[in-house]
């Protein structure tokens, strides 16, 4: 039995991490901390454990064995290397870190400490990115040539436990970036586990389009970003990451190879749709993608607590999380420059 902490109870923690441990034997909830206490104690007196006056003495609490950062984007880092520091195993929720330099700090403290360290990217579980990634390797639509992968909704205003047009989430200082930190790091570490390949070159569009805030002005993040990747391999595809698609929620992959078509989450009557060169055609029924209204269980908990029983380094550790956003960064840099960005992986 692994004892845990929960850093932020917002609706992160509220939706998935606090019940997914609940509901797994192995973890025993022991200690919560939130800037805002009361809301800390409600999970407690539903849960169990207790509530800390400060993350730094949950840290120092020696019966937990690993905690879950669940904080705004801009205090993953400090927390998450105090914790490490303090020899707990974290689970951070993304976006990693808000620079390369952070991202970096990370990884090298989770080695040195020994501890794990794993990102909450949990595109990877969903059963039809993991069946997609067997056919792939299997060979079954050939070598890929191109690819468009789009993760779009109508933005963060109800993912938030204080929902409306004043969330965190737009908050500059706060969130740091906007949908591409949010949802362009889910696809661009999607892309390369489905492609086995790593993004090596970035030409991106960051921008501010159409969401404002309480007072109507702009938004202080990007509500859009639109990236152009090169991977290791060779092949070439788009990244749409959006908060203003304001119809059904698309959160699709489309993989064009060189023996036909992969489509994933793209057909509402089937996860997977493969259309091969000779004009065959075979879908797969695994799951349905979750959205912001639909939630099911993530497996990320699920994931991370296997580790620790196992002692097994996570899968979605902290080196992936950094290629991930490395690209992140590029796109970043490319928008800011106009130019097309080389990502040192």
């Amino acid at each position: 039995m692994f004892k845990i902490g929960i850093i932020g109870c917002g609706k992160i923690s509220q939706v998935r991490h606090i019940p997914e441990y609940a509901d797994n034997a192995d973890a025993k909830l022991e200690g919560y901390y939130d800037l805002n206490r009361e809301r800390a104690e409600k999970l407690a007196a539903q849960y169990g454990g207790k509530v800390f006056d400060s993350y730094e003495e949950l840290l120092a609490d020696k019966e937990i064995d690993a905690v879950s950062v669940c904080v705004a984007n801009h205090a993953h880092a400090q927390i998450t290397i105090e914790a490490l520091r303090a020899g707990k195993h974290v689970l951070c929720e993304k976006p990693m870190a808000m620079s390369l330099k952070e991202c970096e700090d990370m990884v090298r403290v989770a080695k040195e400490t020994g501890r794990f360290l794993m990102v909450g990217h949990n595109q990877r579980l969903a059963k039809a990115h993991a069946e997609a990634r067997k056919l792939i390797k299997e060979g079954l639509i050939g070598d890929i040539v191109t690819f468009k992968t789009n993760f779009a909704h109508g933005g963060p205003e109800t993912w938030s436990i204080d929902p409306g047009s004043s969330v965190w989430f737009f908050d500059k200082e706060k969130a740091v970036m906007g949908a591409m930190a949010d949802l362009g790091i889910h696809k661009t570490d999607l892309i390369q586990y489905l492609t086995g390949s790593r993004v090596a070159e970035v030409i991106g569009f960051l921008g501010t389009l159409d969401k404002r805030d309480s007072s109507g002005r702009l938004i202080g993040v990007d509500d859009n970003a639109i990236c152009i990747y090169k991977m290791e391999s060779g092949c070439i595809g788009t990244m749409t990451a959006s908060w203003t698609c304001y119809g059904a929620e698309d959160n699709s992959t489309i993989l064009y190879g060189t023996k036909g078509v992969m489509k994933i989450y793209s057909d509402p009557a089937h996860s997977i749709v493969v259309e091969l060169k000779g004009g065959e055609k075979i879908c797969y029924d695994l799951d349905k993608i979750q959205t912001n209204d639909n939630q099911t269980k993530s497996g990320v908990i699920d994931l991370f607590m296997e580790c620790l029983v196992n002692n097994t380094p996570p899968e979605i550790s902290g080196e992936e999380a950094l290629s991930a956003m490395k690209a992140v960064f590029a796109a970043v840099e490319s928008s800011e420059t106009g130019r097309s960005v080389k990502v040192n992986q």
